[in-house]
């Protein structure tokens, strides 16, 4: 088996082979499909596996960035991971997940997420469960009501969004996360946004501090993005979208489960929630700490020592550094006087990536992801990493 960079002329096969994973598309997806992946084949972003001139298995990697604690990071986001069915079972699909880890770090991401099929193959490989996708369902009239009395909310400029607005919405969901200390969240490139912003089923709305985009469904409707970074805008666009309220019954939004319009809501008893569930993985240890973000207040150094088969430049005994809400990780070397490593806090890649991603100490503890420490170290990471991670988009 050989995997290689593909190319246009790979495309039909890559379609074909998506169709039997994922099932058919319509003709308008299928040009959507290539519209979206053409660019990123020249970059290198699109693997496939051969047996000879057949193709096997493709996995993508979508350009990200992804933000933890308010700062962003470059993310390599694993997708369209399909193998045919009469070659699974051959070990193909684990084989294109070892060499998007290896085309990740060539491209300079230093994180990867996915949406797993199937936990094994990419537990194996170094993922672990971090955050949620969660949808929320939620009446259209109790949205329309958060505009205030008379409308209050009609004080928040709106306005229509369209493929010429994607530079400045890429830099809004920058400010917006960054404001708000997000852990999680993605942006799409310029160039994608593009080209979702031109899909004719969408409304797109636009103001100074945040955005929509829904659409009807089965005759209710359906929010993909809705992010505002002030109460006022929040309550003009939840309200605006809830205005369809004398058709559309209910509504359907993927939300930060802290959203703030569950807490705006008159009422609020008992959630309507689905989850989907995401993996993620460090692909370069130090980069990864560098370029996240910590609390402020939280002041910290403690050894951990790492695990990864996959990538040995992550694995080692390392001293971890946060400091006035920025972090490090140095490589600790007792030849040099700085100790035995029996003291350090000992973690697979899996659940350093875990860590980073929020997931508390006592967790990974009980999960055999972490191991060796002490209960101050665990108060520590926790105080450093600590976060409930979460994502609006999937991809």
């Amino acid at each position: 088996m050989e995997i290689r960079h593909l190319t246009s002329d790979d495309l039909d096969a890559v379609l074909d082979n998506r169709r039997r994973a994922f099932g058919p598309l319509s003709g308008g997806g299928a040009e959507t499909w290539r519209k979206l992946v053409s660019p990123m084949l020249p970059e290198g972003r699109y693997l496939g596996a051969f047996d000879g001139p057949r193709l096997v298995g493709t996995a993508r990697i979508n350009p990200y960035v992804q933000w933890w604690h308010g700062r962003p990071l470059s993310m390599g986001g694993v997708a369209g991971v399909t193998v045919s069915p009469e070659d699974r079972g051959r070990g193909v699909g684990r084989a294109l997940t070892h060499a998007a880890i290896e085309r990740c770090a060539e491209l300079g991401h230093a994180v990867s997420a996915l949406y797993p099929a199937t936990t094994p193959v990419y537990r194996s490989a170094g993922y672990e469960h971090a955050g949620v996708l969660q949808r929320i369902t939620v009446p259209a009239e109790a949205l329309r009501t958060l505009g205030g009395p008379g409308g209050a909310a009609g004080a928040v400029k709106l306005r229509r969004m369209g493929p010429a607005d994607a530079a400045e919405l890429v830099a809004l969901i920058g400010r917006v996360h960054a404001a708000t200390r997000a852990s999680g969240p993605l942006c799409f490139d310029e160039r994608t946004w593009r080209l979702w912003l031109e899909d004719d089923d969408d409304f797109c709305y636009l103001a100074e501090d945040g955005f929509v985009v829904y659409r009807w469904s089965d005759g209710d409707i359906e929010v993909d993005n809705l992010l505002a970074g002030s109460e006022a805008t929040a309550r003009a666009l939840w309200s605006m979208v809830g205005s369809a309220s004398t058709v559309a019954k209910s509504v359907t939004a993927c939300v930060d489960p802290a959203d703030p319009v569950l807490w705006m809501l008159r009422e609020r008893s008992k959630d309507e929630v689905t989850q989907t569930r995401w993996m993620f993985r460090l692909i370069d240890l130090p980069a990864a700490v560098e370029g996240r973000g910590f609390p402020a207040g939280v002041r910290v150094e403690t050894p951990v020592e790492v695990t990864d088969s996959r990538r040995p430049g992550n694995a080692g005994t390392w001293v971890l550094r946060v400091d006035g809400g920025a972090g490090s990780v140095t490589r600790r070397d007792a030849a040099r006087g700085e100790g035995a490593h029996e003291d350090a806090t000992r973690l697979t890649i899996g659940g350093m990536s875990a860590l980073f991603a929020g997931v508390p100490t006592a967790t990974l503890r009980r999960a055999g992801l972490l191991s060796g420490g002490s209960p101050d170290a665990d108060d520590a990471l926790d105080a450093a990493f600590g976060c409930a991670a979460y994502m609006i988009d999937y991809f």
